[in-house]
């Protein structure tokens, strides 16, 4: 058995002058270890009650939104590289609330993580974004996908694949319209429970991508032993196309990859006509980024398909 330790500490008089106030700050910079790095000393500094604050501040506003409904989707469409029509979308969510405004993703889903409120919050995720892609498919002509992010969290539910085949019940949406996607350290979890999962979930009949590929674990193995359909190529590698030249290494490495192993391939990042054409002559099928479109909301992303969609040819 091997122990690891998180310590908060305070030191008297300048943290503190009574047993109460140490205890307290020791406690502070005891919450903000253990939410961070773990197996370490975090000394107490004035700065970390403000920390503190804002993310008990947060947490509690969390739990109001979900009550309240406060979360929109927001859309980054997905563009065939060949032709320039959109296929897809990756459904991204977002939090605006009376008090605190904006909120990035970045600052309030590791709170929602640490406080248990993720699963809650990927649900309405996933709910709404198949409920928008049936909207989507209506009209009939070229297909278009939804991709949605699952978190560690969900990903450790054992009964993850029965709310998405309810989901998928619930809104009528076809399962190879919707794409789940997968960060690398959420499949590393526990490599034989997350294998079983992603067979549930490929069994319903949806596609499974993996999400920022190369800016994790990173081990070719998992790529042929997990059930995948999707690779997605993270944007770090994709902002300095195709001029630097370890780059370009990387990216023709993973998009190679891929394709010996059959892989949908997606490129993340595409700012630029050069990174557009860079990658579509490295073989890449789609791609995401402000060269086609910043992240939409519902009303402009259906426009967005309506001037961007060629209709396929009737069968017959």
């Amino acid at each position: 058995m091997y122990l690891t330790a998180c310590v908060g500490a305070a030191l008297y008089p300048t943290h503190g002058e009574t047993a109460r106030d140490l205890l307290r700050n020791v406690d502070t910079a005891l919450h903000h270890i253990k939410s961070r790095d773990r197996n370490a000393v975090q000394f107490y500094s004035p700065q970390l009650t403000a920390s503190i604050g804002r993310w008990v501040q947060l947490e509690a506003g969390l739990r109001q939104a979900i009550e309240n409904d406060e979360f929109t989707l927001n859309f980054q469409p997905k563009v065939d590289l060949a032709t320039r029509c959109v296929i897809g979308a990756e459904a991204l969510v977002r939090w605006g609330n009376e008090e605190l405004g904006s909120v990035s993703p970045d600052e309030f889903v590791p709170v929602a993580e640490e406080a248990g409120l993720i699963g809650a919050i990927g649900n309405w995720v996933l709910q709404q974004a198949c409920h928008h892609a049936v909207q989507w498919n209506r009209g009939g002509g070229q297909p278009i996908h939804v991709g949605v992010n699952v978190s560690a969290h969900q990903m450790r539910r054992p009964d993850i694949a029965d709310k998405v085949n309810v989901c998928l019940e619930e809104s009528g949406l076809d399962p190879r319209l919707l794409e789940l996607e997968l960060t690398e350290s959420v499949m590393m979890d526990d490599t034989g429970k997350s294998i079983a999962l992603l067979e549930d979930l490929r069994g319903l009949g949806i596609t499974v991508a993996i999400d920022d590929f190369g800016t994790g674990y990173s081990s070719l193995s998992y790529l042929t032993d997990f059930p995948l359909d999707t690779l997605k190529v993270d944007r770090a590698f994709v902002m300095n196309l195709p001029d630097d030249r370890d780059a370009v290494t990387i990216a023709r490495a993973i998009i190679g990859l891929a394709q010996n192993l059959d892989l949908h391939i997606v490129a993340e990042g595409i700012e630029t006509d050069e990174h557009e054409r860079f990658l579509q002559g490295l073989g890449s099928h789609t791609g995401q980024g402000y060269l086609f479109s910043r992240p939409l909301g519902a009303a402009e992303f259906n426009e967005f398909i309506a001037q961007n969609q060629t209709p396929m040819p009737v069968a017959g």
